[in-house]
């Protein structure tokens, strides 16, 4: 499954479905596809989703020192998360909503 996070103040993001639900969560959102956030629930949902992805960062982090590994790193969760944080803060400049979608 692939989602689709639409805003008229920012390009449409696709990503799969596995990390968008895990990035809903953690905004404090139901795992529901389709929906949407209101305007006014969208600073809380990126205060949230940027305290997370900096948690994760820690922890990401961390594990570098503590493994010494020559293979290359997954895409991190803080990586895929950044075009979302864009969105979030560009719909809150432009007082947009979010919507998202399933486009499998």
């Amino acid at each position: 499954m692939l989602v689709t996070f639409s805003s008229k103040s920012y390009a449409n993001i696709t990503m799969f479905g596995d990390v968008a639900v895990q990035l809903l969560k953690l905004m404090g959102r139901k795992a529901t596809i389709p929906s949407a956030m209101l305007t006014e629930d969208i600073p809380a949902a990126l205060a949230l989703l940027q305290a997370a992805i900096d948690k994760e960062k820690q922890l990401a982090q961390q594990e570098e020192l503590d493994e010494d590994n020559d293979e290359p790193l997954p895409v991190s969760l803080p990586q895929r998360a950044l075009p979302l944080i864009d969105m979030l803060k560009a719909a809150v400049e432009d007082k947009s909503d979010i919507m998202w979608t399933d486009k499998s």
